[in-house]
This record gives C-alpha cells, structure tokens and sequence, in this order.
C-alpha cells in the first residue's frame, strides 16, 4: 500500500521534477560548503592559538564569502522547490475542482471540500522539504564520514555506528507516523461532512428537536479529530527524542575524544600522530553538521507522511471517480434530428464488477419502463443516456450520432432529468424550476398543478421565491421529486429520464403524479423510467429489463 502511495506522489510531482531535481542538487551543493568553513575557522583559531598568530581577516573573509555563497544557493533552492510545489497544489486543486464541477455523483462535499481546500496544502512542506533534506543527506553524512576517517579513524568509527541508527528510527517510527496521519486526515473530511450535512439539514433539525443530539454527535466527531492530531503530535515527539538522543551522544563522543586527545590523554584514534589543534576543531565543528541532513529528513519525514495520506486520498477519489460526465456541462444549442435512442454492447466497471446492460432501441414518443432488481444497473443505464458517465465498452447513439464528449451537451439540451435524489441550485425556487425562463413572468402553475406539487408550493415561507437549498431542505423526497416533474413538464424536454418518480409517494399521490407522466408524454416526449411500481409500468408501451440472465 504504501508503495503505491509513494508511487501516487510520484506520478503528482512528475510535471515538476525536472526543477525539483535542480532544487536538490542546489540544496546539496551548499550544505558541501560548511566543511570548506569548518576548515577556514579551525585554521583561524588555530592560528590564533600558536606562538605568532597570523592575521585573522583573510579567514574572515574567507568565510564571509562562503557563507554568502551558501546563503544565495540556499535560497536559489528554496525559491525552486516554492514554485515548483505551488504549481503541483495548484494544479492539482484546479483539476480536481473541474472534475469535481462536471461530476455528477461524487463523495460527499465536505470531504472533497477538505481534500482541495486543507489537505492539498500538505503537499508543499513535502515538496520544499523532504526531497532536498533527502539530497542533502546521500552527499553530506558521506563527505563528511571521508573527512573524519582522513583525521580520525576513531571519530569516524563514531560516526559510522551511530549515524545509521537515526535512520532506522526514523524508519520505525515513520510507518506508524504514516498510519496516524492518513487517520487524522480521514476524521479532518469526516468532520467537514459532518458539518455539511448538519447544516444542510438544519431546518429539519430544529423541527424535530434534535439540537442537543446534533451537538452532542458533531462534539464527538471533534473530539475524534483532536485525538488523532495528538496521536500525530506524539509520534512527532517521539521520533524527534530518538533523533536528538542519538546526535547528542555522538556529538559528546567526538568531543570527549578531541579534547582528551588534545591534552594528551589519549594515544589512539589517529594514523601515528599526535591529533593537532586545527584537525580537533575542525573535527568538533564537522561532527553537528554530520547530523542536520538527518534532523532535516526527521522532521521532513512527517510532511513525506502526511503527503503520502494525502496521495493516497488522492488515489481514492480517482479511483471512486473515474470519469466525468461526457462533454463540459454548458448550455447549447440543442441536437438535431428524431429522438431515436439505440444501445448495443454496454459494459461498466463498477466496484471491481464488470456490468453488462441490455442492447435496446427507443423510437422517439415511446414510453418505456426499465425494471429489475435493485443494484442492477436501471440508475445507470439512465445516466449513460444522459452522457453523465462514461461507457467502458459498447455503443450508445442518439439522434442518428454516436453519443460522445462532442455532441453530449446538444443530447442533454433535449432532455429531462428526474433523479431519485433530487438537488437545487442555490437559487429561489422560480428560478430552479424554469431554470430562468421564468423571470420573464412565465406561468408556471400549469406544470405545478400537473404534478400535483401546487399545495407544497403555496405551503413554503415566500412560495416560488424561497431558497430551498442543495438537498430541498424541509421537503420531503417525495415533495422534491414532484418539484422536479413539475420543472420537466414545464421544459417539455423531447425525452424525460425518470429514477423511481413514484417511490415514497402514497397511492393518491403516485396516481397524480403518473398522470402527469402520461400528460406529458401525450404531447410527444419519450419516457424512460426506472421503477419497481408495477402500475405504472404497465402505463408503459414496453419493459426493458435490466439485470435478467
């Protein structure tokens, strides 16, 4: 699993990893010229130490300059790897909000509103961070594990044992780091749908009494996520100890060796000679710098698991989304030519299952029934009619064309849709039944009487000017649904999807409403409902069934 996390992020950065290559070896490059200082203020102080001691300036000097050439290239790396993570996140985000946009039946909004909004920013401590910390350490440890085993077998043996442990700690830690962050970052889209949904239903919330038990469930859903950031703090710490623990005991080793070794106290740990002043000071002074890489890619190792939670999320959305719907969901000019609808061949994968659908053909005006078993593929097939998924093999054409992303828009332009689950746009209810047409004083009561929706109208605060919400709040499913063959009778599309229109309706209201079905195909529109109402299949011209062996 988390080999194709690493191989998520991987494929996420591909687009800049030519200049976070540049970034890295820039990063390296400077890190390499803290030895060169090293040696110019160990030969300082060493000369200050001696009989005649030289003058100091040009090893100031000296080390002014590297300094500033190491600031310069450091901060020529840290500009590389801000743009380069800046263009990945934005990227990134504005693919996922367009897809996200043409996306019809996606997770929930508050999960992909966290996924875009918080959780993509993890990406850039990773990309600033841990892939130059990672450079720095393949080039710095070993230049200066070869500088110290040229002075000092002895410190370099130090150096050999305890650097690769810190590693190995890191390692450790690091999986059950991993595993704390792709928690926490699971319960921060929970809590945002949490929120979502609680607000969406606010007004059904606040009828039936149900605050306190609202609060109550969204203060445990908090408390859910402030324990998994404080799992994640404390791995953080910990890892943070090991590191400190292992760097600390092999810097105080190197320098109990050089100062005994410098008072003479000690007669190993060199080629033969004596350790001299300049050596043991430069020694001191390399044995921090041999640790920070490893500091460095400790604390960058929680961003590298954060963004491995994060493409691994990433991974999970694609996969639950694998296509949008066919075309770019703008309003245009309308296909030409009858509403003849064919289909041959059709399979889809769905959930690891390929679905094999019935090879039909619709003549224009005909009423047709799809029936089956739930979880067949009636919802399915409705969208792949409407072009609002995409086919994995086979065939569907539409007025004489085959249906694709080209013609998708102009298809849909003549069509109705009456989903099960039905949404609004946040605008009034005029508005989203006439999708404007209205505004110009359009009567809409005709459609309204017709599905038998006048009475919930007339009911709600400011009538057709209310706001109802995504979901319809304060609406019943069957109340939203009816408000929804109320907008297609008043469009009269030349071919109307139906999902189910007569579910949750009881018997007076389910005969109206497959009355205003009946009208609205007596003026020529071609019905194709998906239903498990018996009755009003039968007021169908024919039945495709869909899922029969």
């Amino acid at each position: 699993m988390a080999g194709q996390d690493d191989q998520t992020l991987r494929d996420l950065l591909a687009p800049e990893r030519g200049r976070l290559r540049r970034a890295a070896l820039i990063s390296a490059l400077a890190a390499t010229l803290w030895p060169a200082q090293a040696a110019v203020v160990a030969l300082a102080l060493a000369g200050l130490l001696a009989a005649a001691p030289a003058p100091i300036w040009p090893y100031v000097l000296g080390f002014a300059l590297l300094g500033i050439l190491r600031a310069l290239l450091n901060t020529w790396a840290e500009g590389l790897t801000y743009a380069a993570g800046h263009a990945v996140v934005t990227r990134i985000r504005a693919d996922l909000v367009a897809r996200e946009a043409r996306n019809t039946d996606g997770p929930a909004a508050g999960i992909v509103a966290a996924l875009a909004a918080e959780k993509l920013d993890a990406l850039l401590p990773y990309i600033s961070r841990y892939a130059p910390a990672r450079a720095r350490v393949t080039v710095v440890p070993l230049l200066i594990l070869a500088l110290a085993f040229w002075h000092s077998w002895a410190v370099g043996v130090v150096f050999l044992i305890t650097g690769p442990l810190i590693p190995v700690f890191m390692a450790l830690i690091g999986w059950a780091a991993q595993a704390a962050s792709q928690r926490q970052m699971a319960e921060i889209g929970s809590l945002n749908d949490v929120l979502v949904e609680r607000l969406s239903a606010l007004l059904d919330i606040r009828l039936l009494g149900a605050s306190g038990a609202m609060i109550t469930g969204f203060a445990q859903a908090a408390d859910g996520l402030r324990a998994q950031t404080m799992a994640v703090l404390r791995v953080a710490f910990l890892s943070s100890a090991v590191l400190e623990l292992f760097a600390a005991i092999g810097v105080a080793m190197v320098a109990v060796f050089v100062g005994f070794s410098l008072l003479g106290l000690l007669g190993f740990g060199t080629y033969g000679t004596p350790l001299a002043p300049a050596a043991g000071i430069f020694l001191l002074l390399l044995a921090p710098e041999f640790y920070q890489p490893l500091r460095d890619l400790s604390a960058a190792w929680h961003d590298r698991a954060a963004a491995l939670a994060v493409a691994a999320e990433l991974a999970a959305w694609q996969a639950a989304n694998p296509a949008p719907l066919l075309g770019q969901g703008a309003r245009v000019a309308r296909l030409p030519g009858p509403a003849r609808i064919e289909a041959s061949g059709l399979r889809l994968h769905l959930g690891g299952q390929t679905l094999i659908l019935p090879d039909f053909s619709i003549a224009p005006g005909e009423k047709i029934a799809l029936v089956g078993a739930s979880g067949t593929g009636k919802t399915t097939l409705l969208r792949l009619i409407a072009g609002m998924q995409q086919i994995d093999a086979g065939e569907i054409s539409v007025a004489g064309q085959r249906l694709d992303a080209a013609n998708a828009d102009a298809w849909r332009a003549r069509l109705g849709w009456m989903p099960q689950n039905p949404h609004f746009l946040n605008a009034s209810l005029r508005h989203n039944l006439a999708f404007g047409g209205a505004d110009s004083g359009a009567d809409l009561g005709p459609a309204l009487q017709a599905a038998v929706v006048q009475d919930v109208v007339a009911a709600l605060p400011r009538g057709l000017a209310t706001h109802l919400g995504e979901t319809g709040a304060g609406l019943s499913g069957g109340e939203a649904r009816r408000l929804t063959l109320a907008r297609a009778l008043y469009a009269r599309p030349d071919v109307l999807l139906a999902d189910e229109p007569t579910a949750d309706l009881d018997a007076e209201t389910a005969r109206a409403v497959r009355a205003g079905l009946l009208n609205l195909a007596a003026t020529g529109c071609t019905l194709i409902i998906a239903t498990h109402d018996p009755r009003l299949a039968a007021e169908m011209d024919r039945v495709i069934r869909v899922g029969a062996a």
